[in-house]
């Protein structure tokens, strides 16, 4: 009987160490697939956030280079100058220009104007008349920026003004003299100088500034188009420097 219980006592002894065994390398065999399963996942954490903050923000910032370079490129075959374009409150272009107003309007009119001077009732006249070109724009020693975010560009830009008004080859003077009251060299100058003053008077009272406004907005709108959903401009905006 003793010698049974000791036969069985070490198949009891092996049959426990061959389970121990056999729980050792099931629990190893899934130690290792945690672990194959955390590598993956560092693995591909770490591809993510590179993609995320590397890949990502050099792709756009690459795209908003190139879309800066385009659009400073467009203004330049348009408007002959370059604005300062921001992209997500990061000046990409700056301001470049040879030229110091930017003039988007030129337009012909006629103007007529009488001049007249009475002297112990006698009454001379110097009627003039001619054509003139004004030019409607921008001063550029002011800012003119662009800054682009979300889809979005605002545009800042100094008010349009009238640039300049330039008389044509065509002027015509007709002199009507007084009984004793004649025209002379002195009463053509006085004459021409009011006939100038009161041209460039008309000019800034017509719609010559609205239309050049109405003008600049529709090409920065077209040259902007393929960059941005809105367009948004203020006038006359301080705008402080990039630091």
């Amino acid at each position: 009987m003793s010698a049974l219980r000791i036969l069985a006592g070490k198949h009891v002894r092996n049959f426990c160490q061959c389970n121990g065994w056999l729980n050792y390398l099931t629990f190893a065999r899934a130690m290792i697939r945690h672990l194959k399963l955390l590598i993956v996942l560092i693995i591909t954490g770490t591809l993510a956030v590179y993609v995320v903050f590397v890949i990502i923000p050099e792709r756009l910032a690459r795209s908003s280079y190139e879309a800066a370079k385009t659009i400073g490129e467009d203004f330049r075959k348009a408007f002959q100058f370059t604005p300062e374009v921001k992209v997500e409150n990061t000046v990409v272009l700056n301001q470049q220009t040879a030229i110091l107003e930017l003039a988007v309007l030129s337009q012909n009119f006629k103007h007529q104007y009488a001049y007249t001077n009475t002297w112990l009732g006698s009454t001379k006249t110097i009627t003039i008349a001619g054509t003139f070109v004004a030019k409607a724009g921008f001063d550029l020693n002011e800012r003119f920026a662009i800054s682009i975010e979300n889809k979005t560009a605002r545009v800042v830009l100094p008010e349009p003004q009238l640039l300049s008004i330039e008389t044509q080859s065509d002027i015509t003077y007709r002199d009507e003299n007084g009984l004793w009251n004649w025209v002379s060299t002195e009463d053509r100058t006085i004459a021409t100088n009011a006939f100038l003053a009161d041209a460039k008077n008309y000019a800034q009272h017509a719609s010559f500034v609205s239309d050049a406004r109405k003008q600049a907005e529709a090409q920065i709108k077209k040259i902007l188009a393929p960059h941005v959903n809105e367009v948004v401009f203020e006038y006359g905006v301080a705008i402080p420097p990039p630091q």
